[in-house]
């Protein structure tokens, strides 16, 4: 807390821009993928996906993932690791009737963040429609500081399949 008994902005949040120089994954490692649920509630008025809901596919990608990795389910009031950046690109409309999945993947791990890759394909044609570049930090919310990545966390993504 700060002296105003405010919140200070957490550590994190500056995280995303450090330099990875640890492991880097190349281009065949596998990607893991769920399928995707679309909902009447997901579309625009044009009847594309909402962008936002995108968000929240490439959400559920990412949980489904950590899942698989880790072999359990995720709590989510003490998993550690926090999304602190995202980026995407919108390559092609999601219709409601596409059979969407989310491929993922880590493609690089520092010390305390990891960057991930994942997109939304087309389960038929392969045609992906939104790419999405993530960094996700293993984060201590009490100490409101970013923590090194356990090597057995480390060591399960590195050998993800």
């Amino acid at each position: 807390m700060s002296k105003k008994g405010g919140v200070n902005p957490p550590f994190f949040l500056f995280l995303w821009s450090q330099q990875f120089n640890n492991q880097q994954f190349n281009d065949s490692t596998k990607m893991f993928s769920c399928p995707i649920q679309i909902r009447m509630s997901d579309l625009d008025p044009y009847n594309h996906v909402n962008n936002g809901s995108q968000c929240n596919y490439f959400d559920m990608g990412r949980s489904r993932y950590f899942e698989h990795v880790f072999q359990t389910k995720i709590d989510w009031l003490t998993f550690k690791y926090v999304l602190v950046h995202v980026d995407l690109d919108f390559r092609h409309p999601v219709l409601f009737h596409d059979p969407i999945v989310c491929e993922s993947r880590v493609t690089e791990i520092g010390n305390s963040s990891f960057k991930m890759e994942q997109c939304l394909k087309d389960a038929e044609t392969g045609e992906v429609k939104t790419l999405c570049h993530a960094v996700v930090v293993y984060f201590d919310r009490e100490a409101n500081k970013a923590e090194r990545i356990p090597d057995a966390d480390r060591e399960k993504m590195m050998n993800a399949d």
